[in-house]
């Protein structure tokens, strides 16, 4: 059966008992001691609540991706820990001094660790920047003014602090965050489009399973533009073009482009596995010694792929070549040939 679960009222009451841990003359100024201890009491009250995922390679993959990119981060030294819960709801949470939960239902939404690397890199950015502490600040200031939350604790200054709270991150908040999800991933290695990979799956979601990740459909399509202007100011090239006539995808640089992709693979439609390639591509270009001798042929008997070097760029199946109207031998011929060619034509 399918948990109901909201980090953000989870998150109301969390915060709200640790409101009491800092005292009124220290409102507006909560010390990195403070923030850490009461992510610290959180998480104590949410692995009490919900069990983790009983899967060692899932908890060391989202902790590896975790730590690569919180070390590329404006906040490295804090005491960072990634964990997934065995929750199906597609959610994350970022809890103050460093603690981050991603939801098995992300995990299994978010299939590469580029995907996956945008979404943890976006709960980072909420940490990095002190969102959550900057709104508990704001709350505590207000309710000192009110007469003394933790003095009477009048019922007009804890309205305050609990409307406040509950409101969670505010849309500027949110944006910023994805921009340095976008910024540190990419940093930390990851592929540039994870980001908007991961935006983009967010907001197909059905309204049913929707979560405190999206609030609503017309701020999705926005923060899918502003990843988008985010990409063309960083100038990440090869990008792609989407044919929504022939639900296909290419990737283009300038006048080079590769054939286009028409199938869905492993979960990926034709745009995604488009944007990976793409990104795959614009890291590859990024090595000083780049050769188009390095690209490399390999297959598991049905399927082939291309690498440079051990860097995977795509790998193509019996069904790409049956759209494209011929075999797999002469489609990765083809794939081949026109990467030689890339940074030659661009």
């Amino acid at each position: 059966m399918r948990q109901c679960f909201s980090f953000k009222r989870f998150f109301i009451g969390i915060l709200f008992f640790n409101v009491f841990m800092v005292s009124a003359a220290q409102a507006g100024i909560i010390s990195t001691k403070q923030e850490i201890a009461i992510g610290q009491s959180a998480v104590k009250q949410i692995e009490t609540q919900y069990k983790l995922v009983d899967d060692p390679v899932l908890q060391e993959r989202v902790s590896k991706i975790g730590r690569r990119i919180a070390a590329v981060s404006d906040r490295p030294n804090l005491p960072y820990t990634f964990k997934v819960l065995d929750v199906d709801e597609v959610n994350a949470m970022a809890l103050p001094g460093g603690f981050v939960y991603i939801n098995k239902g992300l995990t299994d939404c978010m299939l590469t660790d580029d995907e996956l690397a945008g979404i943890i890199g976006h709960e980072i950015g909420h940490i990095v920047k002190r969102h959550s502490m900057a709104q508990l600040e704001k709350t505590l200031g207000m309710a000192v003014l009110m007469g003394g939350l933790f003095g009477g604790r009048e019922i007009g200054a804890e309205m305050i602090a609990l409307n406040a709270i509950a409101a969670g991150y505010s849309r500027s908040d949110e944006r910023e965050a994805d921009k340095l999800g976008f910024e540190q991933s990419v940093k930390a290695g990851y592929n540039p489009y994870g980001s908007l990979i991961g935006l983009m799956k967010l907001a197909e979601l059905n309204p049913d399973v929707k979560s405190d990740l999206f609030s609503d459909h017309p701020e999705a399509a926005e923060r899918i533009k502003l990843m988008q202007q985010y990409l063309e100011k960083k100038h990440i090239y090869p990008t792609i073009i989407e044919d929504i006539s022939t639900a296909s995808a290419q990737v283009v640089d300038g006048s080079w482009s590769l054939p286009p992709i028409k199938i869905s693979a492993e979960k990926l439609t034709p745009c995604y596995r488009a944007y990976l390639t793409a990104g795959r591509l614009y890291q590859i270009a990024r090595q000083p010694d780049y050769s188009a001798d390095h690209y490399i042929l390999d297959t598991d008997g049905s399927n082939m792929s291309i690498y440079y070097d051990d860097n995977l760029l795509i790998t193509l199946m019996p069904e790409d070549a049956l759209a494209a109207g011929t075999t797999l031998e002469e489609l990765t011929k083809k794939y081949v040939e026109t990467l030689k060619k890339w940074r030659i034509d661009t």
